[in-house]
């Protein structure tokens, strides 16, 4: 009997702080340790008015700030896909959403999980879309999901820091341009 094979690691792209390719690294090595700084991608869907922002929480059965609140979607571009391609790519798996996307700022960050899991190390890009839909998100990926006021959200990431993944308290000024 023939057993199938197992699925090859998922890889991310290794990158300097400009964000130029390197090489590539398996997901866990690169999540673990001191953390190698790759490729990411954070999607924030707003209202048409800008006034909401759809939030999602991750599964608690995440490595890296299960449960945390954060923005839209994110995750790792793969070899040969642009961001937006990966943007759509991850909105539609994670989110069931879909939504044209445009590339925003980038920044680079380090944060270590405060329960010891893991470490991001990231370029993360940030690509910025609109949409009036509900999600129809994957259970595996999405605990909870809410279309929240922007306004009470920053007020939320100053009063409970602790509730948002690290990146997102970074990401949202940059594309709200507050």
């Amino acid at each position: 009997m023939s057993h199938p094979e197992p699925a090859p690691p998922r890889q991310v792209i290794l990158c300097d702080e400009s964000g130029r390719p390197t090489g590539t690294a398996d997901l866990l090595a690169a999540h673990t340790g001191s953390g190698k700084l790759h490729l990411a991608f954070s999607v924030y869907v707003f209202s048409p008015d800008r006034r909401q922002v759809l939030l999602q929480q991750r599964a608690g059965g995440k490595m890296l700030w299960p449960l945390a609140w954060a923005n839209t979607c994110c995750s790792h571009p793969r070899a040969g896909e642009t961001p937006v391609q990966a943007g759509r790519r991850r909105l539609l798996e994670e989110m069931g959403l879909a939504c044209e996307l445009t590339v925003g700022p980038a920044f680079v960050y380090r944060a270590e999980d405060p329960a010891g899991r893991g470490v991001e190390h990231e370029y993360d890009i940030l690509l910025v879309g609109t949409s009036e839909a509900a999600p129809a998100p994957d259970p595996t990926e999405v605990a909870a999901w809410e279309w929240a006021d922007v306004e009470s959200v920053e007020q939320d990431l100053r009063g409970r820091p602790g509730r948002y993944a690290p990146w997102f308290h970074r990401g949202l000024p940059l594309v709200t341009g507050r």
